[in-house]
């Protein structure tokens, strides 16, 4: 009776002691992954070293490149409207985005006379595939010469793309929404 007693508490405890072992390991690596800030001097030197490194010396060439030049132009038409995340008129101008880029799903679209990469991501960001593909199916529904109002929260450039990269927040056509960004879960 006492043995029939003994091996289910002896067990209990060995996988207990199993569990409480196995969330120590998790809770000391999910511990060792965060990074406190670097402090402001910590960064200037990070930036210092890049901008030694190859990628940087490369960086700052195309920057002072005509190329560079019009991209930065055509960034600086638009920066009152990212910065005050106001209406932005646009024609797509392309549904497909120039070749080698790896920025998702976009399309091409002219704002103020010049040219942008109107960029949403990849369909299948954090979510399920159905979720994802509802996301962007009103988007699929764009055509080459469609009038778009759109409003973003950012504008980027890469030396690998000829376009300010516009990140898509906001898309409406013909006076109805047809996507808005869902924001993070869990911060940022």
């Amino acid at each position: 009776m006492k043995v029939q007693l003994i091996a289910p508490i002896l067990a209990l405890v060995v996988v207990g002691g199993l569990v409480f072992a196995n969330r120590e390991t998790q809770n000391e690596t999910s511990k060792k992954t965060v990074q406190k800030p670097l402090s402001a001097a910590e960064s200037k030197a990070v930036l210092k070293n890049w901008k030694a490194s190859p990628d940087g010396i490369y960086f700052k060439k195309w920057e002072a490149s005509p190329a560079g030049k019009k991209v930065y132009a055509g960034a600086a038409k638009i920066r009152k409207s990212i910065r005050e995340f106001t209406n932005m008129e646009g024609v797509v101008t392309s549904l497909s985005l120039p070749p080698g880029s790896r920025l998702g799903f976009g399309v091409m679209v002219r704002i103020k006379d010049s040219d942008y990469i109107l960029a949403f991501g990849t369909e299948n960001s954090d979510k399920n595939i159905s979720n994802s593909k509802n996301e962007f199916e009103q988007l699929h529904s764009l055509k080459v010469d469609d009038k778009i109002i759109i409003r973003s929260h950012g504008v980027s450039y890469a030396p690998k793309y000829s376009y300010p990269i516009v990140s898509g927040d906001y898309v409406e056509r013909d006076n109805k929404m047809i996507y808005k960004r869902v924001p993070r879960k869990g911060g940022c």
